[in-house]
């Protein structure tokens, strides 16, 4: 054990910024690593560490037997939002994220992530996933903190079987499993920086849909008889179920693999390892008889498991009663670290090292809130005050069924004011009338990602699937129709326009033109590239989302691009056959000197 415990902050900065520490790190003490997993939709229940006995994740329950557990962790009931509160130790209503996609999923500028804090404070950062907190510079997470990132942006993915990725901006090729390659990435890169403090963020795509998952993982499910219920059985879908769950045995596969690299470099002891989730459950299943799944504010649509780990630092095999929750991270870590953390804005976090560290640590009931699309619901250490104002105690009641506001008058009415205050205060912060273009050009970045999700379509173009974030632009057939992007050039420049198409034989032969206010660049289609949709060869549940296909590259020369807001537009000039194209991404590459 190289760290001390004197080492360590113990106490908690009054006021709102979380606990951080004024002294500077002992230069003599290595600072401990940090790798935090987050999986996608995988509720509470889905762990046979919570009781499920249809599922065994014996390395994911090994985190809490040689560390600890929280028993009562909240998280929000959606992706991106929970996401920004870990990220920044805030409210995600206080950091502009309103939305899973087409830009309401960006988190605002002004906020210090967790990435920075550290990457300033000396360690190495990487996030290896699903990012889904802004695409284009400067919100990629290359500009939040990150050295390397290595995955998606969007909110979901349309295939998990080497699919299109991209690695700091530019678009690459996975290798296999989506879950299996980000896990190889995130240890060759603790391996590169073994001899330096690193921080990892490894936020896993999975069990969010596609229901995909290797072979060799669904077997054992495919005819299994599920022991373990919902409340409602009548609304379980048993092969989403069964996929759910062959998936979180593939992500406890790969937290073994993580494990064992860690053992093998010798940085076990020196390692802080976080796993927790982003919301409830994505479907009906077994979740220890509480109310609610992904989307809802009740208690099983923000639950989450959590186990952190620091091996010969931490007492082990503990569970925390004390209710704690996402935007506790950023205080925590840093105060583990000893780290300052440094911003203008208050953090509604505070640091968990007390719970962690004193046998008998002087804690005081606190609340924690919880929303999403308005509903609003708060939590103290007993009970749930919920959107429609109904209170529950979740000591007798995970399944809220029993209103007590009556019996625990004074119980309802502080709850009550503190959730209209909140409403009042911090929900306000929210901006639903967002008026952010979308960013390109940033000078710090080579590449700017302009995709479909983000687009508008107009005329008898439409989109493959309603959700937009893996989607692509179609039936464009008339030469009215056209895409269209709000955007605002951050600086001026020359860039190279690359466009992902696909095109059948017949249709060959369209020119169209890209132009942002007098500046114009034009294409052709000159050669067919018609792959079929895939994603249907690897789903075990039929898919709600876009079907996917591989997209073809044409470059089309380069587009001087002013400074300033203006309306980016793809359009046809000339439309030969019955459609121009299939459109799914448009690449920009700065060129000369960026920065």
């Amino acid at each position: 054990m190289r760290l001390s415990f004197t080492f360590i902050c113990l106490s908690v900065l009054l006021l709102s910024y979380g606990c951080t520490s004024n002294q500077a790190p002992d230069s003599t003490e290595r600072p401990p690593n940090i790798i935090i997993m987050l999986a996608d939709d995988q509720g509470w229940g889905d762990l046979s560490h919570s009781g499920n006995t249809d599922i065994s994740t014996p390395n994911i329950d090994a985190l809490a037997s040689n560390g600890v557990s929280f028993d009562r962790f909240y998280v929000n009931p959606v992706c991106s939002p929970t996401r920004a509160e870990f990220l920044t130790g805030r409210y995600h209503t206080r950091g502009g994220v309103y939305s899973t996609s087409a830009g309401g999923e960006r988190l605002d500028l002004d906020e210090t992530t967790i990435a920075e804090v550290f990457q300033k404070a000396g360690y190495h950062t990487a996030a290896f996933g699903k990012w889904h907190n802004g695409m284009q510079g400067p919100y990629h997470p290359n500009a939040r903190g990150f050295d390397e990132f290595y995955g998606f942006c969007s909110g979901h993915w349309g295939n998990y079987f080497s699919p299109m990725l991209e690695h700091n901006g530019v678009i690459t090729k996975g290798e296999g499993f989506l879950v299996d390659d980000l896990t190889n990435r995130a240890m060759d890169f603790m391996e590169q920086h073994q001899a330096d403090p690193f921080f990892v963020y490894l936020p896993y795509n999975t069990p969010h849909s596609p229901m995909q998952v290797p072979a060799s993982f669904w077997e054992k499910f495919e005819g299994k008889f599920l022991e373990n219920h919902s409340l409602d059985i009548n609304k379980e879908d048993s092969l989403h179920m069964k996929a759910a769950l062959a998936m979180c045995e593939n992500i406890d596969w790969n937290v073994g693999r993580l494990m064992e690299k860690l053992d093998a470099l010798d940085l076990t002891e020196e390692t802080i390892v976080i796993y927790f989730s982003d919301n409830g459950p994505n479907g009906w299943r077994w979740n220890g008889g509480m109310k609610g799944r992904k989307g809802s504010t009740d208690e099983g649509g923000v639950r989450s498991p959590f186990f952190l780990q620091w091996k010969d630092n931490i007492k082990s095999d503990r569970n925390i009663p004390q209710i704690a929750a996402g935007i506790d991270l950023l205080p925590t870590l840093a105060d583990l670290a000893n780290i300052k953390v440094e911003t203008n804005k208050p953090l509604d976090g505070m640091s968990l090292a007390p719970l962690l560290l004193e046998e008998n640590p002087t804690w005081s009931d606190r609340m924690i809130f919880s929303h999403w699309r308005g509903n609003v619901s708060v939590r103290n250490q007993g009970y749930r005050l919920d959107k429609d104002n109904q209170l529950f105690d979740m000591v007798k009641d995970p399944g809220q069924s029993q209103d007590v506001s009556e019996s625990n008058a004074a119980v309802f009415a502080e709850l009550k004011t503190a959730k209209e205050k909140w409403m009042l205060e911090v929900m306000a912060e929210l901006n639903l009338e967002d008026k952010r273009p979308f960013l390109i050009g940033d000078p710090e970045f080579e590449w700017t990602q302009i995709p479909a999700r983000d687009g508008i379509a107009h005329g008898n173009i439409r989109r493959s699937n309603r959700w937009p974030n893996c989607s692509f632009f179609t039936n464009w057939t008339a030469a009215e129709d056209k895409i269209t992007w709000e955007v605002e050039v951050m600086e001026e420049g020359d860039f190279e326009v690359i466009v992902y198409y696909t095109c059948p034989v017949g249709d060959v032969g369209s020119d169209f033109e890209l132009s942002f206010l007098d500046q114009r660049v034009t294409g052709k289609i000159a050669e067919a590239h018609d792959p079929p949709l895939k994603g249907m060869e690897h789903d075990y549940v039929e898919r709600q989302e876009s079907y996917v296909k591989d997209f073809k590259p044409l470059s089309i020369g380069q587009i001087h691009l002013p400074k300033g807001p203006g309306e980016l537009a793809l359009k046809a000039t000339s439309i030969p056959g019955k459609q121009v194209m299939d459109f799914r991404l448009m690449m920009l590459r700065r060129l000369g000197d960026k920065g």
